[in-house]
Order: structure tokens, then C-alpha cells, then sequence
């Protein structure tokens, strides 16, 4: 890469073609990852629905639960194969494939003939559709943060990826609202029949147009000069991230850990913990968890912009005290008789001290080097994701069982553990203050 011009990149400030790859990005991020969690508000009429009404409750909301985790299986297979492809054939056109391979299987869902149309087909189509659900988000998240941190000047890379992780955030906020406004407009009846079809083929239709809007996104900088130069990758690029990245594998991995166990815990756990564990209404709970998840959005691009001046080792002691400080304070004050006010204020504080996940990518693309920095990435993520994310409720639910401030333990020993990766940060940033020189 020309060194004056990698300087020269390094250097400016962010312009107008910037903020722009950033809102197509950051505005495909949310229609995406809402498109992914749609289902999971639906899924006690889609159960109804998709399976033999003979069949025992338990046994009817399990499948379909099943079938939700399948997206998440699904990830780290379809993260690899559009990752191999996007170091080897380019960002921009593995970033477009991973938004059609949303926006089509969801508008397909609302499209979808039931169980007493079909008969088994229907869940098995189902199944089908939600398999290439999780296969398009293990391919989008990884690769919208390389997308946009190869795009815009290094100095900048935190602030790009904070931003583009609190449009993911927002997306799971359109998700929670646009199910109110359906529960809310329709009577149980209404869903049932048709109204449940609503939230899946609008989540298609923007997926559509998002995908139109990305036509306009240029391949990154970093990619066209590697191409130009013919400095690709000469052999499979998980090969050499497995042989040769280890280090960088495992600390991607730990900090996921740290990021699925802050969003699953905080964000989608906690709603339907006040209600079981606490006897709060379901209206007041879900007032809080948007409230969190709105400071959340904000803390996400507050905890970018800071890890690009202070560095990875101090934002993650710091952040990860923060995290586990309020999160402790949040659980152990919940009972039945706690105000609306200070649940509100309370959990829009911790919501807004998960923020610290917005900094997870700047470490992530800075520990991989170009040539296998998708692949690399997208393995950690997603192979981390898909075990840690999918094992983390069944953990605090049996925990729970024996301990009811469970959610509160298993957050902060994830801090502890946050806390110790920004240790090593630090000390590997005093040893080389760039943190990764082959950083684009």
C-alpha cells in the first residue's frame, strides 16, 4: 500500500462521503438485524400456526424456539463463506449479497402458507427461510464493520463501527416497537389471522430498498488497493487466520463473549425477568428495556468515539468497570415495589453503560491484517456468537433456579473478565502503541 497515501488517509477528517457510507450502512445494519429478531416477538402465534394444534403447548413453543435457534447455528457457517469470498472477491459485493439474503427469506416468512395449508411443509419451509436468515447476519455484521473501518481514516475507525453497532441496536428498538403497534392496532384474532404478516413483509420491503441504496456504496479503499496490487490472499483465508492468528482468534472470541453476554442478558432477558421475577407489568417493563435500549444506542457511538483517543486497554478497564458498577446496582435494587422512575433511570444507566460493545469491532479489525481481516473476523464473531450467545439463557435460567439475581452474577464475571482482556490490550499497546500496524 502507498505509505503517503495511507498517511495522507489516516490523517483527514471524515467527509461528506463518509457520513454517507456510514447512515447506508448503519441504515442497512437496522433493517437487517431487525428483519433477524422480528420473529422472536411473534413466536407464540407463529407457533400456533406453523405446527399441529394438537400438540402439547411446551412441546409447540420448543420447536419454535428451535426454529429461531437455527438462525443462530446458521451464522458461523454463512459468516465463513461470504467472509472467504469477501477478502477474495471484494467487500462491497459480499455486503450487498448478505442483505437480499435477509430481505427475501423475511419477506417470504410473511408470505408463508401455515400448517393448515401446507401441512408439515410449512415448518419445514420455515426452517428453510430462517437457516438463510442467519446465514445473511453472519455475513452482514462482520462485514459492515470491515466495510466501513476500511473506508473511513483510522483515526476514526471506533467512532465508524460505534455507529454502525448502534444501528444494529436500533434495529432490535424497531423490532420491540413495530411489535407494540401490531399488538396494540389488532385484536389476538386479527394477528392470528392475517396482521402477524405485517412486520415480516414491511421487514422485506425495506430489506429491498436498503439493498437498492447500497448500489451507491464504493468498494473500500484498503480491498482496490490489494487488488490493484495483486496482494491477496494466496491460499484459503481461514487457513491462515487458524495458523497464523491465534492470538487475535481467541480475543475476538473473548470480547463476543463479552458482547453477546451484555445484549442477551441486559437487553432481551432482562423484560421478561422483571415480569416473572418481580411481578412488573408487562407494559412498564417494556417501557424501561426501549428506554435502555435507546441510551444503549447512544452509548454505542459514545464508546467509539472515546476508544479511538484514549485506545483499546483503558476503554475496556474502564468501560467493563462502568458495565458491571450499574448492572450490579440495577439488579440487586430490583423488587416489586421499586418506582417506575428509578427502574427507568436505572436501566436506561446500565442500557447506556452496555454501550460498551461499540468498541468490541475497533479491537476486532485491527487484529486481523487486511488480506484475511473478513475472514478472520467473521470467524471469531460468529463461532463466539453461536456458542456463547446460544448457551448464555439456558445458563442464567438454570442458574436462576438457585440463585434469582443470576443475570446479575453471570454479567459482571463477564466484566471481570472484559476488565482482564483490557489489561492485555494495554500492555500489548505500550509494546506497540499502534495496537496492529498492518491496520488498513
Amino acid at each position: 500500500m502507498n505509505p503517503h497515501r495511507s498517511v495522507a488517509h489516516a490523517a483527514r477528517p471524515l467527509n461528506r462521503q463518509d457520513y454517507k457510507t456510514l447512515s447506508l450502512a448503519a441504515l442497512g445494519g437496522a433493517l437487517e438485524f431487525y428483519d433477524f429478531v422480528i420473529f422472536v416477538f411473534f413466536a407464540v402465534v407463529i407457533g400456533n400456526l406453523f405446527f399441529p394444534p394438537e400438540m402439547p403447548d411446551w412441546l409447540r413453543q420448543f420447536q419454535t424456539f428451535g426454529i429461531f435457534a437455527a438462525g443462530y447455528l446458521a451464522r458461523p457457517l454463512g459468516g465463513i463463506i461470504m467472509a472467504h469470498f469477501g477478502d477474495l472477491l471484494g467487500r462491497k459485493r459480499m455486503f450487498t449479497l448478505s442483505i437480499v439474503l435477509m430481505a427475501l427469506p423475511t419477506l417470504l416468512m410473511g408470505l408463508l402458507p401455515t400448517y393448515a395449508s401446507l401441512g408439515i411443509a410449512a415448518p419445514l419451509l420455515l426452517l428453510a427461510l430462517r437457516i438463510l436468515q442467519g446465514a445473511a447476519i453472519g455475513g452482514e455484521v462482520p462485514g459492515a464493520w470491515v466495510f466501513v473501518s476500511e473506508h473511513v481514516p483510522q483515526r476514526h475507525i471506533g467512532y465508524a463501527c460505534g455507529t454502525l453497532t448502534a444501528g444494529l441496536t436500533a434495529g432490535i428498538l424497531l423490532g420491540s416497537l413495530i411489535a407494540t403497534a401490531i399488538n396494540t392496532s389488532y385484536s389476538a384474532t386479527e394477528i392470528a389471522d392475517w396482521a402477524w404478516r405485517i412486520p415480516f413483509i414491511l421487514g422485506g420491503g425495506f430489506g429491498l430498498m436498503a439493498m437498492y441504496l447500497r448500489r451507491w456504496l464504493e468498494e473500500t479503499p484498503v480491498f482496490a488497493e490489494m487488488q490493484a496490487n495483486k496482494a491477496l490472499a494466496d491460499e484459503m483465508p481461514l487457513k491462515t487466520v487458524l495458523r497464523d492468528h491465534k492470538p487475535a482468534v481467541v480475543v475476538s472470541m473473548l470480547l463476543t463473549w463479552l458482547l453477546s453476554a451484555a445484549i442477551v442478558v441486559v437487553i432481551l432477558m432482562t423484560p421478561t425477568y422483571l415480569q416473572k421475577q418481580f411481578a412488573i407489568d408487562a407494559a412498564t417493563s417494556l417501557k424501561a428495556n426501549s428506554l435502555a435500549i435507546v441510551a444503549l444506542t447512544f452509548g454505542c457511538v459514545l464508546a467509539g468515539a472515546i476508544i479511538d483517543r484514549i485506545g483499546s486497554g483503558i476503554t475496556f478497564i474502564v468501560g467493563s468497570l462502568l458495565l458491571g458498577l450499574c448492572s450490579y446496582s440495577f439488579y440487586h435494587q430490583l423488587d416489586s415495589s421499586i418506582s417506575s422512575g428509578a427502574l427507568y433511570g436505572w436501566y436506561a444507566l446500565t442500557g447506556l453503560t452496555v454501550g460498551i460493545v461499540g468498541a468490541v469491532p475497533y479491537v476486532m479489525v485491527h487484529a486481523f491484517p487486511p488480506v484475511v481481516r473478513f475472514t478472520g473476523l467473521s470467524f471469531s464473531y460468529n463461532l463466539s456468537y453461536a456458542i456463547f450467545g446460544g448457551l448464555t439463557p439456558m445458563v442464567v435460567t438454570l442458574w436462576m433456579k438457585a440463585d434469582p439475581l443470576a443475570p446479575s452474577h453471570y454479567v459482571n464475571s463477564l466484566c471481570a473478565l472484559g476488565v482482564l482482556v483490557g489489561i492485555y490490550l494495554l500492555l500489548v499497546e505500550r509494546r506497540q502503541p499502534a495496537l496492529a500496524t498492518s491496520a488498513g
